[in-house]
């Protein structure tokens, strides 16, 4: 007779059937080589120069100009660079997909106001020894440097006084700038893969820079100062279909205002001839190439990255300038101001000329 804790095959469960299943060992998967797989593969079909013979421009449906048409790195479909909307400048040098593969970017509700927008503008809020609200912040509001019409000083921005109106201009570059993965920044950058600030010396430029006067110098740390405390022009980012991001007019604007410092990363011309960012600025034409500078607004700027610039190949074009753009030496440095050159009304769009100097910047597929 068998002991009693001993079962035949008979007497077990299907339960216990199960568990000796599932503690035994599965078999090892097997996959198949890569000799099998390639064995069977179809063999890919090469592409020639005559894939791309029937090429044409999806906008304007014309195939010329093949130098100045871009490919999808997706779906391999063409694209003029002028019939692009906004246009661009040169083509990339990394990868670049259609408006069809990237998807329409809704802006509808734009602009988008920002729930935070004194830590997004870094905006000192001026208080007393207790921590509260300044009391005299409204006598500094109403500063001002009188203009003498003869001598064409400059003039501080004047800011809105609606509170309300405020916070929708700057929300308004506050999501811009986000659009852009930008970051905000009122001043010239310094990074250290970059140019140093030792480098930023005016008297290095071919004929030497005008001086920044006494009296246009203190506009400019006026407008600074305003811009610290929240106040800023009376300007609107908005969207356009065809020109992208611009620049209008949310008040009246005097001629010969400062509106804005040309602000970015600062870098050696010679490290950026093939850049894609299409708002460099040149900052010092040096007497030694090696040692010219530009003002690079692609990671950091202010709203002068987003004012469009015109076609100065066109007599219509021209006419639509109203802001002028101007190289001053402030205290031996290099330093690049936006200042209106007529009154500019409410509603109109700021306009300059992108080519100041070089006379090189491919403006004329400017709208």
């Amino acid at each position: 007779m068998a002991p009693p804790s001993s079962c035949s095959a008979a007497e077990n469960t299907p339960s216990d059937c199960c568990v000796t299943a599932a503690l035994s060992p599965s078999p090892p998967r097997k996959f198949r080589s890569m000799e099998e797989i390639m064995r069977v593969a179809l063999p890919a079909t090469p592409i020639t120069g005559e894939y791309y013979v029937d090429l044409r421009c999806q906008e304007c449906r014309s195939g010329d100009r093949e130098e100045e048409m871009l490919l999808c790195d997706r779906c391999d479909r063409g694209y003029h660079l002028y019939c692009l909307r906004p246009i661009v400048v040169r083509v990339p040098s990394g990868p670049w997909f259609c408006p069809s593969c990237v998807g329409e970017r809704s802006f509808e509700r734009f602009p988008m106001m920002q729930t935070k927008i004194i830590d997004f503008f870094r905006i000192q809020m001026a208080t007393d020894e207790k921590g509260c609200p300044s009391p005299d912040r409204k006598k500094r509001k109403r500063r001002s440097i009188v203009m003498s019409k003869k001598r064409r000083r400059l003039l501080p921005f004047n800011p809105t006084e609606d509170h309300a109106r405020q916070l929708q201009q700057m929300g308004s570059l506050a999501t811009a700038l986000t659009a852009m993965n930008m970051e905000f920044s009122n001043d010239l950058n310094y990074l250290p893969t970059m140019a140093d600030r030792s480098c930023n010396q005016a008297n290095l430029e071919i004929g030497g820079m005008q001086i920044l006067p006494r009296r246009d110098k203190e506009a400019l740390e006026l407008c600074k100062a305003m811009y610290k405390r929240g106040e800023c022009p009376p300007l609107l980012v908005v969207f356009d279909p065809i020109e992208g991001f611009t620049v209008q007019a949310d008040g009246f604007i005097k001629d010969m205002t400062l509106i804005a410092e040309y602000t970015g990363d600062v870098d050696y011309l010679k490290n950026r001839e093939h850049d894609d960012c299409d708002s460099i600025m040149t900052l010092l034409l040096a007497r030694d190439p090696s040692h010219s500078l530009v003002i690079c607004p692609d990671n950091r700027g202010n709203i002068s990255r987003f004012i469009s610039g015109i076609n100065n190949h066109s007599r219509d074009g021209r006419k639509k300038q109203n802001v002028k753009c101007a190289r001053y030496n402030v205290d031996g440095e290099c330093r690049v101001l936006l200042v209106t050159c007529r009154d500019i009304y409410r509603g109109e769009r700021l306009y300059y000329d992108y080519n100041g100097y070089e006379k090189e910047y491919p403006t004329h597929n400017f709208v």
